[in-house]
């Protein structure tokens, strides 16, 4: 009798139950149309094979070619995934062994919800959407401005993750939360999404300037939520997807009233006592500042003139008219260039002795009073809105210089043709809130579906849509359109809970599964499409230098804040110095890669190297690149060989110089795992024949396991 290969072996106890045919492959406009929650298919099959309803939707596919998951990956290894995939750092040998040695049926299921409830758990899951939104702290261009609350805004979506915020409210605080849930200091810090675009602040092309900003907004959003690209719709009707050039511009409505804040951060209930107190200061300091006020306004006047003349007269001439008689268009303009003709900078230089020993008296006695003003209310980098926005027209061929007809906000038409029902509000315009409130419906045919694939795009490595930003016709087509719509339909209903969809996907075999399934696999589904196989993945530069620092014992897990500076390689340094100054504190150097600083002009270099992108424009999903730098920099990179150092002092200090118990923590801490006999040995020989001191050897040796494969993939 001939043998069956494994694989056909296997299969020959699963089969899908009879029902309803296959449904037919998705259409090349699949994401427009609405969808319905799909029945689960039946499928019979060890009982070890399934774990939920995941498992059932891919065990049918891949009975469909004679192909199942690979067998369940051992625990090490299992362990060691999902620590690095839900909060990005290695687990410690003990929580191996923990686990290991754990015998209850649900020990896996016990460390997936300790994950879920660590704090770092959010900060991992926040560097997907931190891609998405380019979220940077500089402006970008060549001046690279730093935008100081910035990081504000991340640590907004790291606590949104950590506390499960439901996801429909989280799309709503960041399209429109100053409409929809005013004076809610969250919901303000939310509208920073609004305000990552890149910006040439000192433009003197300032209606070029608005547009580009309205445009970077306008896509981003589609790109971010509805995975739409639909920026080739700014010059003409779309060529490939339903998008025509009035959609895109009437999307850029909604956001035509655009008003950037720094927004004070205070409840409601403390507002009034902050304002009584702040009022009473003012009133005891009007005279000194009014004093002060004299002395410097001659020359912040003069600076102002050299500013202003750098505008074009059109432009310069918005200063003359009086605020309140402004057109909407006119605020917008004028606001732009009043930030650079304002600006108060140094005028030390042009100060006269004698004008100088005043202000320096008065100064003084500033300082003395400060103690009674109260402290400043912190700020976040907020957006809202005019209440009565600027007309958008559309513009022919995309220029902002030949408007057309005048078009009201409204959806993709091939979703919802309407005009949005924007109600206006005392403040603001109402238009964004409308948007908000489509965008997060569970009704509109794209939100849900995106971000479980995101999600899964987070767990396997790849979307069940590939093109995770590109749900349109020249975008792929979903392995999987009936599990997509389950999972889509799962959130919803499960009041948008992007935890309880990670914890499906964890915690179901196809996450279990080894790397390593049938060959036929390989000839049958190269790619993985099926899962057939748990798919091989490298850390991102964040998780690298994450893992190094934790291994070595220097990580410092405090959480928020403003960002670190790390330090830079010597090379970078000299150029960059005065804009990146590192954190004078070791600790906060140590702090976690989430909150490294984000200049867009200097990505971290280890960052850089490891494919992180430069967050001048949205990323959905990182490319993974493999080059000789990247090896050369971690052979040879001094932060990389401290890295090395601090790890053999960690070993020494925790099992001493005993050479066959070095090895094996060293192991055991940097992969997981002891070593073999065979790797013991060898290492062990290596220590004994290395030149240097026995320091330098367990540092060479330490490094050593800092560049092994082992280290750098998650199996």
């Amino acid at each position: 009798m001939r043998l069956l290969p494994r694989a056909s072996a296997v299969v020959i106890l699963l089969a899908v139950a009879s029902g309803a045919p296959a449904a037919e492959p998705p259409g090349p406009e699949w994401a427009y149309k609405p969808f319905k929650r799909p029945s689960v298919p039946e499928v019979r099959n060890p009982k070890s094979e399934i774990r939920n309803e995941i498992d059932r939707f891919l065990l049918a596919k891949l009975a469909e070619q004679k192909l199942t998951f690979a067998p369940e990956a051992d625990r090490r290894t299992l362990i060691r995934r999902v620590y690095f995939d839900l909060i990005g750092l290695p687990p410690t040998p003990e929580q191996v062994e923990a686990f290991v040695n754990d015998k209850a049926p649900d020990a896996y299921e016990k460390v997936v919800d300790k994950l879920f409830a660590s704090p770092q758990y959010g900060e991992r899951q926040a560097l997907f959407w931190l891609d998405l939104v380019r979220f940077a702290e500089t402006d970008g261009f060549n001046a690279d401005a730093v935008r100081p609350f910035a990081w504000r805004y991340r640590d907004y979506v790291i606590k949104s993750f950590n506390t499960d915020k439901p996801f429909d409210r989280f799309v709503k605080e960041q399209l429109a939360g100053d409409e929809l849930f005013p004076g809610e200091p969250d919901a303000a810090v939310g509208t920073g999404f609004l305000r990552h675009y890149p910006d040439e602040h000192n433009a003197v092309n300032l209606e070029q300037r608005r547009y580009e900003i309205i445009t970077d907004i306008s896509d981003t959003t589609s790109a971010a939520f509805l995975a739409l690209t639909s920026g080739c719709a700014r010059c003409h009707d779309h060529k490939y997807d339903p998008i025509t050039q009035k959609d895109y511009f009437r999307l850029q409505a909604f956001f035509a009233g655009f008003w950037p804040t720094e927004a004070p951060l205070i409840p409601p209930s403390e507002r009034a006592e902050y304002e009584k107190k702040n009022a009473a200061w003012e009133l005891k300091t009007a005279d000194i500042r009014a004093t002060i006020a004299k002395i410097e306004e001659p020359h912040h006047k003069k600076a102002s003139a050299k500013q202003r003349s750098r505008f074009p007269e059109e432009y310069a001439s918005l200063l003359d008219i009086a605020p309140e008689t402004r057109t909407p268009i006119q605020k917008q303009l004028a606001t732009m260039i009043e930030k650079q003709v304002y600006a108060r900078g140094d005028i030390s230089k042009s100060l006269k002795p004698a004008e100088k020993e005043q202000l320096d008296a008065l100064k003084l006695k500033l300082a003395d009073l400060a103690k009674e003003k109260p402290p400043e209310p912190a700020k976040a980098m907020a957006m809202t809105d005019l209440p009565t926005p600027p007309a958008t027209k559309l513009f022919k061929r995309g220029n902002w210089q030949k408007p057309g007809d005048e078009l009201l906000p409204g959806f993709y038409s091939a979703i919802d043709d309407r005009d949005a029902d924007a109600k206006p509000l005392a403040t603001s315009s109402g238009r964004r809130a409308a948007l908000a409130n489509w965008v997060a419906s569970k009704d509109n045919p794209l939100t849900a579906r995106v971000i479980a694939n995101r999600i899964w795009q987070q767990r396997f490595g790849f979307g069940l849509v590939r093109t995770s930003s590109d749900f349109g016709v020249t975008g792929d087509r979903p392995t999987h359109p009936e599990l997509l719509n389950w999972l889509a339909s799962e959130l919803t209903a499960k009041d948008w809970s992007l935890k309880h969809i990670h914890r499906l996907m964890v915690t179901s075999m196809a996450y279990r599964q080894g790397t390593r399934g049938a060959n036929e696999g390989t000839k049958i589904d190269p790619d993985n499409k099926l899962l057939w196989q748990f798919p091989r993945r490298r850390l991102d530069g964040e998780a690298l230098r994450d893992a190094m620092l934790a291994v070595s014992g220097q990580l410092d897990l405090k959480a928020g804040g403003p960002s670190v500076f790390p330090e830079l390689p010597p090379e970078l340094q000299k150029t960059a110095g005065a804009a990146w100054k590192v954190s004078a504190d070791v600790a906060e150097r140590n702090r976690r890669s989430v909150y490294v600083f984000v200049k867009r002009n200097l990505r971290y270099p280890l960052f850089a190297l490891f494919d992180a992108p430069d967050r001048n424009e949205t990323c959905s999903r990182r490319f993974i690149t493999t080059t000789a730098p990247q090896a050369l920099a971690l052979l040879n990179d001094n932060i990389v060989l401290s890295f090395g150092k601090e790890l053999a002092n960690r070993v020494t200090k925790e099992v001493g110089t005993d050479r066959e118990k070095f090895v094996d923590r060293a192991f055991r801490l940097t992969i997981g795992r002891p070593a073999t006999s065979e790797e013991n040995t060898a290492m062990r020989g290596y220590m004994a024949r290395h030149k240097g001191t026995a320091p330098e050897a367990a540092i060479d040796l330490c490094h050593a396991l800092l560049n092994l494969n082992e280290f750098l993939y998650v199996d």
